[in-house]
């Protein structure tokens, strides 16, 4: 397939109004990332070398969309939604071009995959000049009936145009089709609008390039992969779909999910082989886990790194810009942002982590914080390698631990502190015998008093 060229034309002009949102629809999300942006990467996957995408309303919030993974892609706008032909000859001058294939999809059907559409293509080149993506659903009801005689498709029949013959039918038209870029224009050229809604419809070129003597085929895709999102009820099940394929996909290369279906993925999420990750943790966009690292349970990452080995949580938080190295640890109720924490060092409980370095082997006491923000701007802690910091201390930043220094439990540390040294920033206790006792006394005649309404 690498000798032909393909022109994927994406139909993304749709309002949403069923979506109850201000925002274009293909511009909801799945597992982080547009759908329209889930259809472009498909296409690039699939080996289309060139995007036409046609859009209407918040067609630059679309367009920007689509360019993270189509930087290439070319923006028509349809100023009248007149049918799918209609949208689709928005893109004449891109159909123009000549490719050898041509590719219509739509942007609110984000989880058809490379896979089908490459089969589409081969049907193209074995000689077809229309391919439709057929599926079968659970129920046929309200869908499109494939028409196939002698293993051309014939005709794509409305249910509501069927006879009782063809609606037990179960090969159902998903609306994708491959178009041979030789015969593309002609055949949309002749769609006319005479039906009730005065619309022009794509699948009206299957007649016309049958009439034509054209070859016509259908090849099938899953019920799944060609589902198309109208509300955010069916938003919620492709997302689940997705999902389900990832952890999949995750297992299958080599990580180990406890309770796969209580993992969420994004869309750009890397794990290794021999990665352990417990119930219910979260990965947003751009985490990366390597090996043999464990995700405990209860565990939210997002824009950052795990190293080799390391170990994340229970109940932790990697906010972006978290990087992990080799056999890092960063446990329970921590949280850590734009961080290093180095081969070997322990965050492990109650603490916060920010804009910060942690040298290889160093020891993060309970309720240490790291104090980066003075209400303005943000400042850098750089703790040496093999440090121990006491629990419950507070780290003013900017501030320098050296390598090998002790810092007391529970100090204020606003001075930098020299390797190897000891640092105390607290203030000396003082004990005051029998002075417990006579607060406690007070203390109760107070409330004793309050309580019986004595001022």
């Amino acid at each position: 397939m690498t000798s032909r060229t393909c022109l994927s034309i994406i139909l993304a002009a749709g309002e949403g109004t069923r979506m109850k949102s201000t925002s274009p629809k293909v511009l909801h999300q799945i597992a982080g990332l547009p759908m329209v942006a889930h259809v472009a990467r498909t296409a690039e996957a699939a080996g289309a070398d060139g995007l036409a995408l046609v859009v209407g309303h918040g067609g630059d919030e679309v367009k920007a969309a689509a360019e993270r993974f189509a930087p290439g892609a070319e923006v028509f706008v349809q100023t009248e939604r007149l049918g799918t032909a209609h949208a689709v000859l928005a893109a004449r001058q891109a159909i123009a071009r000549g490719h050898d294939d041509v590719l219509v999809m739509f942007g609110d059907t984000p989880l058809v995959e490379a896979e089908s559409l490459a089969t589409a293509r081969q049907k193209l080149a074995d000689g077809a000049a229309v391919v439709v993506i057929g599926f079968r659903p659970p129920n046929p009801t309200g869908y499109g009936r494939l028409l196939e005689k002698d293993g051309r498709l014939v005709a794509i029949r409305e249910d509501k145009d069927c006879s009782e013959e063809e609606r037990k039918i179960g090969f159902c038209n998903a609306g994708l089709m491959a178009v041979a870029g030789a015969h593309a224009l002609k055949l949309l050229d002749q769609v006319g609008n005479a039906n009730a809604k005065g619309e022009f419809y794509l699948t009206d070129i299957v007649e016309i390039a049958d009439k034509a003597g054209l070859k016509v085929v259908a090849t099938e895709a899953s019920f799944d992969s060609v589902l198309g999102i109208n509300n955010r009820a069916e938003l919620a099940e492709a997302e689940a779909i997705w999902q389900k394929r990832r952890r999949r996909q995750a297992m299958l290369e080599g990580a180990t999910l406890i309770a796969p279906e209580t993992v969420y993925f994004s869309h750009d999420t890397e794990i290794g082989s021999d990665v352990l990750v417990e119930p219910n943790v979260w990965f947003g966009p751009g985490v990366k886990i390597a090996g043999g690292a464990t995700i405990h349970a209860f565990s939210h990452l997002e824009g950052s790194n795990v190293g080799p080995r390391a170990e994340v949580g229970p109940f932790a938080r990697l906010r972006p810009g978290a990087d992990l190295h080799e056999k890092a640890k960063v446990g329970n109720f921590c949280e850590v942002k734009k961080a290093t924490v180095e081969k070997g060092a322990k965050v492990n409980h109650l603490t916060y982590i920010g804009d910060a370095r942690v040298g290889a082997g160093a020891n993060i006491g309970a309720g240490t914080i790291t104090c980066n923000y003075d209400g303005y701007s943000k400042f850098f802690t750089d703790i040496g390698a093999g440090a121990f910091i006491g629990s419950n201390s507070s780290l003013v930043a900017p501030i320098v631990i050296g390598a090998g220094a002790y810092v007391a439990s529970g100090s204020v540390i606003t001075e930098e502190v020299p390797g190897d040294a000891l640092a105390f920033g607290r203030a000396r206790q003082k004990t005051l015998p029998g002075k417990g006792k006579e607060l406690r006394e007070r203390f109760a005649s107070a409330a004793a008093a309050k309580k019986a309404g004595v001022k």
